[in-house]
């Protein structure tokens, strides 16, 4: 059977394939470009499943991808929206300390806001100012950031994708990726119900973007690891105690933000998360297991580094998701007004975790560039808030590669 044939295939339709795909057609109509996503519909995974906010890029190391295309990407999603009707608010948020033994890493994240070009950022002294911003919070600091916002992702989404397909781009749902064959200046892919051939591919696998990778990579030193994310929601009558955004300041010792309050975009106030050794890559619930995941997690060498470093930090996530009374203690630090019985459950979300073989958790954006073929390895938090940025800057390297050809 002969393939189908496009300039450029996009695998995976979370919200950078989408931006990828959108920006391709955008910046040159003609082009002929093939979406490939193997469920039924777009985002129904980490686009879906995050928290809705958008990202100030107050928290990454100045000069990293993650900072430019997260600052780049705010700028690019508040116009997004604006013309395309996406609901959103930028209703800032608040990072709290709540011990003095806090206030330096509080301030380490201040410097790196003004580095990383945001403005307005304002230092919240005492108890009595947090409370101007969040009346029911508990601290000793805050910084307030005003250019974090909330917006609907699952909205952003399926508006990438109409516009796209509205460009003349064509989608292929219901088919995963099971074969990539590289000759010449052709890439084919054989999906489960076809094959198609390109000049270009990229790759954007989310919580299998290790395993699409290795479709090519005989030698990937990437692997994902599943972390689950656990949310409450506060019951409707408890609302009122959230304004907007409130944040801890991050554990140093353990790479993920910590449990937060979030108002969201569709309304109600989220609670969380906590970072649970996720046994499924698309496992919601702590029961949900699957033996090739968790054989990939656990036969990985950089794994039992990571165990070794964080397990102690590991253990109390866990502790967290089986204990409600334990999660409301963490809560209770940033409000102390909080009680088991104001939580009622909320959703959950998978994030996808590069590690390396050291145990290193990649902290940035990872994009293997492979001449006519790019694979997006790591694309962490605050990816949909960059997702725009990512995108036009993925299509760029693939205009750098056919220059240098």
């Amino acid at each position: 059977m002969s393939a189908q044939k496009y300039d450029t295939i996009v695998v995976g339709a979370g919200l950078v394939g989408l931006s990828v795909a959108y920006h391709l057609k955008q910046n040159n109509p003609d082009s002929k470009v093939l979406l490939i996503e193997k469920e039924d519909a777009v985002a129904k995974h980490q686009s879906g499943h995050n928290s809705g906010v958008i990202h100030s890029g107050i928290y990454y190391k100045p000069g990293s991808l993650k900072a430019r295309n997260c600052i780049a990407g705010y700028h690019s999603i508040i116009e997004f929206a604006e013309e395309h009707g996406i609901p959103y608010d930028i209703c800032g948020k608040i990072i709290v300390a709540t011990s003095a033994a806090e206030l330096p890493k509080l301030n380490d994240i201040y410097e790196r806001g003004i580095q990383n070009g945001l403005t307005d950022l304002k230092r919240l002294h005492s108890l009595e100012e947090i409370r101007e911003y969040e009346p029911h919070v508990a601290g000793v600091e805050a910084i307030h950031v005003p250019q974090t916002g909330i917006i609907d992702y699952p909205a952003m989404a399926a508006a990438l994708l109409r516009l796209f397909q509205q460009y003349g781009g064509e989608a292929a749902f219901g088919e995963q990726v099971v074969k990539i064959r590289s000759e010449k200046d052709n890439v084919y892919v054989e999906t489960t119900k076809n094959t198609y051939t390109a000049a270009s591919l990229v790759s954007c696998g989310g919580l299998f973007s290790d395993r699409v990778a290795n479709l090519t990579e005989k030698e990937n030193d990437l692997r994902i690891i599943p972390f689950r994310g656990e949310y409450y929601k506060l019951r409707e009558e408890k609302e009122y105690l959230v304004r907007n955004l409130i944040y801890p300041v991050p554990d140093p010792s353990f790479p993920f933000l910590g449990v937060h309050f979030t108002r969201m975009i569709q309304g109600g106030i989220e609670a969380g998360p906590n970072a649970v050794l996720a046994f499924k890559r698309e496992g919601y619930t702590f029961s949900d297991f699957n033996f090739k995941d968790t054989q990939d997690t656990f036969s990985w060498p950089g794994f039992w580094k990571i165990a070794a470093k964080y397990g102690k930090t590991g253990l109390g996530e866990m502790y967290r998701s089986l204990s409600k009374a334990a999660f409301t203690k963490a809560l209770q630090k940033l409000m102390p007004e909080v009680q088991e019985n104001d939580l009622v459950p909320g959703g959950a979300g998978v994030r996808a975790q590069a590690c390396d073989r050291n145990g290193n958790l990649i902290d940035d954006f990872d994009i293997l560039n492979r001449h006519n073929i790019i694979h997006v390895r790591n694309a962490p938090s605050p990816a949909a808030t960059s997702s725009l940025a990512i995108g036009q800057y993925i299509c760029d390297q693939l205009v750098g590669n056919k220059a240098t050809v």
